[in-house]
């Protein structure tokens, strides 16, 4: 029999890291059948930047709910789930900047300068670099408890940059990314008031200021 850190580290994480490949393995499949429709190029950027953002929520969504539900055990897979958001985030900026770029500097460049969505998403995935490059313990103990803190509350950012990225983009429908809003405000949210509550000396919220 498998004791918790055994079975964590030779069956849960490993199932985790499948089930997080296989929004790529369908896409691949799509491409394979032909089935990526009238624009191909536009489905494979807008299929890989939608799964940017549900990662990134999803891992965002961690804290609150092991806050909720008291399973700190959620931490473990917490890593992993934000390294395949950068994941994605390179899969989608390869496929704009190959697919539609054709990897010309200058092409690449000039649609940055000029294009506010794309501007906005170019500067949140490079806030992305940063946060995977110091996602070991290694990196922890350098940086300091703290200052790693600090370093990845960048994490905030990167999503209200990821679904402006998005709002910008599709300019008339704007449900989609409204829900990825109104999802992100709710974690975002939560973290303010669990930090209240856990403030010393905070003013209870039904007080009078």
């Amino acid at each position: 029999m498998f004791d918790r850190n055994q079975k964590n580290r030779w069956i849960i994480k490993p199932a985790l890291f499948v089930v997080a490949l296989l929004p790529l393995a369908f896409l691949i499949y799509r491409g394979l059948v032909n089935d990526l429709g009238a624009n191909p190029i536009e489905t494979i950027n807008r299929y890989t930047g939608d799964w940017v953002l549900r990662f990134l929520l999803i891992t965002l969504a961690v804290t609150p709910l092991r806050r909720l539900t008291g399973w700190n055990g959620l931490l473990r897979y917490r890593r992993m789930l934000g390294l395949f958001a950068f994941f994605y985030a390179c899969v989608h900026f390869l496929s704009w900047a190959w697919l539609d770029q054709y990897f010309v500097l200058a092409d690449i460049l000039q649609d940055v300068a000029k294009r506010p969505y794309i501007t906005v998403g170019f500067a949140s995935f490079l806030m992305l670099i940063p946060l995977a490059l110091t996602s070991t313990n290694a990196m922890i103990r350098r940086l300091g408890a703290k200052r790693w803190q600090q370093l990845h509350r960048l994490v905030y950012l990167i999503g209200i940059g990821g679904v402006v990225h998005f709002l910008w983009l599709v300019k008339s429908d704007i449900r989609e990314p409204l829900v990825y809003g109104v999802v992100l405000a709710l974690l975002l949210g939560f973290r303010l008031w669990d930090r209240r509550r856990r403030t010393p000396g905070a003013i209870p919220s039904g007080a009078v200021r």
